[in-house]
């Protein structure tokens, strides 16, 4: 017989807050404001987790998840936790929905559960996992999951179209649901001056800002390559990166080679209060991206981060960075392999203030007209709200 309509929600995913990045900042506000405490979320337990989960509205489930070795596959153990408790929950609250973080593993878990409880499931797609996991089981497990979910919400057009041409999603199965920025939190006009001056960079020196990850396949090496040359064209710059990564030594040892050392700055991880303020601080924003062996960007937050800022950005044009840099109007996108693209590129940003400017001033209309928290939950809850109750 048909049930009613219910308003709880589960959410299972293994990125959420504390822990750092885009993912995990973007899940923890879709869900903050889709509801309270009948949004039930299943994460992992990190340092930081028990100070985090206590003020949060939502009821937060901490699982250790961490891979065994010595299993085959080494995620085995992963999975089982995820779905006892995500079954048990199941079966105490009448759900709604159950989201998954990812196709793998949360969106296998999800799919079961949903299936056997009778409720509907959506996964998020994310960009970089389609292309980046060979053609063996773990790419045919996540097709799996993928095509029968009742809607994939696809992070950008790129993947929503690789979802299509590559998974074979089926059209009417996927939502294009963009990542979103809090305009009043990255805003311009920040106070700055003391964080240039602990880099000993003097105001109206040009700094180039790069926030992510440090992987070869952000292009943050493209840019360091960049310095020599920009220092040929008169201009006195500095390159400041925001973040960790296995990159860390290559960078510093490139910059050595090259002779910029004194002009690169690696951040490591700055204080969340602070991340607004060194958009404010820098002159542009670059992350020329490229495609490594199919790893490759799904869209790229930083770019509206940087946009809600006021900051033009240079992007590679692979993966799905279009859906975030209009070309020639919120900045520049360049095939991020060409190292000659890459440095043109930044040099025009930085000899032509007014272009620069004017590209800074819509980012920001662009990111307040396409990119509000609003409109992204509102798609969300929608989800929950179309076609036919479920059948209980």
């Amino acid at each position: 017989m048909r049930g009613a309509r219910h308003t709880s929600l589960l959410m299972i995913t293994e990125l959420f807050l504390p822990t750092k990045g885009g993912t995990a900042v973007s899940f923890d506000d879709d869900f903050r404001r889709l509801g309270d405490k009948e949004v039930h979320i299943i994460t992992a337990d990190v340092p930081g987790a028990a100070e985090f989960d206590r003020t949060h509205p939502n009821t937060v489930y901490r699982l250790s998840l961490k891979r065994s070795p010595w299993l085959k596959p080494e995620s085995l153990v992963i999975y089982s936790k995820l779905f006892f408790k995500s079954l048990s929950l199941s079966m105490s609250h009448h759900f709604a929905a159950v989201y998954a973080g990812r196709a793998l593993p949360e969106g296998i878990v999800a799919w079961a559960v949903a299936r056997l409880r009778g409720c509907k499931v959506f996964i998020y797609a994310h960009g970089e996992e389609l292309t980046g996991w060979g053609r063996g089981r773990k790419f045919q497990a996540m097709c799996f999951a993928l095509r029968h979910a009742d809607k994939v919400l696809a992070n950008s057009d790129f993947t929503r179209d690789t979802l299509i041409s590559l998974i074979g999603v089926s059209p009417e199965r996927i939502a294009v649901i963009y990542p979103t920025v809090d305009i009043e939190r990255m805003r311009p006009g920040l106070p700055h001056d003391d964080l240039l001056a602990s880099l000993g960079i003097n105001k109206g020196q040009p700094l180039i800002l790069s926030v992510g990850r440090l992987m070869r396949r952000k292009g943050f090496d493209q840019v360091v390559r960049s310095l020599p040359y920009l220092k040929q064209q008169g201009l006195d710059v500095h390159y400041a990166l925001v973040g960790i990564g296995d990159d860390w030594d290559y960078l510093q040892g490139l910059a050595n080679e090259l002779g910029v050392s004194e002009r690169l700055h690696l951040l490591g991880h700055v204080k969340a209060e602070d991340l607004p303020r060194w958009y404010s601080a820098c002159t542009l924003f670059a992350m020329p991206n490229r495609d490594i062996q199919g790893d490759t960007e799904g869209f790229g937050l930083v770019y509206l981060e940087a946009g809600a800022c006021e900051k033009p950005v240079l992007a590679g044009v692979a993966g799905g960075t279009g859906s975030a840099v209009v070309d020639g109007v919120t900045g520049l996108r360049v095939d991020g392999e060409n190292l000659d693209a890459v440095q043109r590129a930044i040099a025009s940003l930085l000899l032509d203030p007014a272009m620069a400017n004017e590209m800074g001033r819509k980012a920001r209309e662009r990111v307040r007209a396409n990119f509000s928290h609003e409109r992204r939950v509102g798609q969300l809850r929608g989800l929950v709200l179309e076609g036919p109750d479920i059948e209980t």
